[in-house]
């Protein structure tokens, strides 16, 4: 008997119908420290909601649609569809029943929509927003240099309006290009290299106007604060003080290889959910990177996909500045889980490409 919907896509909505009931069951099986941002955004204690930065955009947008008020378990109900329903017209790939680690990586993702984004969360607005930028990547209305001009764009008005840091994304990811056109050996890891080091002249010369480098005045200065919390187990603190100019350096990369090849949380050996991070975080940049050397060699064909690898790991970079742990390192991946899922199928999506 025929199927009348592919196996891949039953697959897809199998899954989805998991993380929908995860998603609802949350608030029965979750720490506490999971809602703490959803209280404050439901709530609004102190009447902050408005039209500028993450935390007051956000509590406006759920008081304006009422869903602050509902329980987070309805809030899922009604969140978590719209989300799954952005996946699906980005595209199922044919071979996402398979298992693979390609598919593992995706199925674990999207998965983790249950656990980050079940809630009321600044997540869930920047998820939408950023499913723009693969599905311009994709569908390729515009030509070439309009759809990049207006990626960088919205990136630079999202960035100004409510996360700040995605300023940076076109930035890096404009000298990761550069980059990538020079005869290097080696162009995976000169790209992030050189991505490191505008990262690096980003913060000092911030320092420089405001006395204070970015990591800084950003995730150190959190971590400082919040000292002695539960949730602050797997604080990314570097080693040396950021308060000078080597020291922001170190800090930029130590933050970088803490959040994106993370073997030094091995050290958490006795808290399963941070080795089981630390695995699945090695495993993602990894398997990215391969698939970004692949995309390389054949970067003309791949023009506008190639893209979506210079912005992922841009942003990668710019959580090593920000992040002040590795549970906020993983929350803050699923709000670009659009980007991550174009780039690992970055082949498959093109109808003149066998998938």
């Amino acid at each position: 008997m025929r199927l009348l919907i592919s196996r891949s896509k039953l697959v897809y909505w199998l899954l989805g119908l998991v993380v929908l009931m995860l998603g609802i069951l949350a608030p029965f099986y979750l720490p506490e420290r999971f809602f703490y941002d959803a209280i404050v955004i439901a709530e609004d204690f102190y009447n902050e909601k408005g039209f500028w930065r993450s935390y007051p955009v956000t509590m406006l947008f759920y008081d304006i649609t009422g869903l602050g008020s509902l329980s987070f378990s309805l809030v899922a109900l009604l969140q978590l569809p719209v989300l799954l329903l952005i996946i699906y017209k980005l595209g199922i790939p044919e071979r996402f029943a398979k298992l693979t680690v390609r598919n593992v990586l995706a199925y674990s993702l999207i998965l983790m929509l249950a656990f980050f984004v079940s809630m009321p969360s600044k997540e869930f607005i920047t998820f939408i927003f950023i499913a723009l930028v693969p599905f311009l990547l994709k569908q390729q209305y515009f030509s070439f240099s309009k759809t990049i001009i207006l990626i960088f764009l919205s990136l630079f008005v999202f960035g100004f309006w409510y996360r700040p840091y995605y300023v940076l994304i076109p930035i890096i990811a404009g000298v990761i290009y550069v980059t990538s056109l020079i005869n290097f050996k080696r162009k995976v890891l000169t790209g992030i290299f050189s991505g490191l080091l505008i990262a690096i002249f980003l913060s000092l010369s911030y320092g420089l106007v405001k006395g204070e480098y970015l990591s800084q005045s950003t995730r150190e200065t959190l971590n400082e604060e919040r000292l002695g919390e539960e949730a602050t187990n797997s604080a990314i603190t570097s080693p040396l003080k950021t308060d000078t100019w080597y020291g922001e350096t170190y800090g930029v990369v130590y933050g970088f290889v803490s959040v994106n090849v993370p073997v030094n949380g091995f050290k958490h050996l006795f808290e399963p959910q941070i080795v089981l991070f630390v695995f699945w975080q090695l495993i993602l940049t990894l398997y990215l990177m391969f698939l970004y050397r692949n995309c390389l060699a054949k970067r003309k064909r791949y023009s506008y996909e190639i893209w979506a690898f210079y912005l992922v790991f841009a942003y990668f970079i710019i959580q090593g500045i920000f992040e002040p742990d590795l549970g906020s390192a993983v929350k803050h991946k699923i709000g670009i889980l659009p980007l991550l899922y174009f780039a690992l199928y970055y082949d498959s999506f093109r109808k003149d490409i066998p998938v």
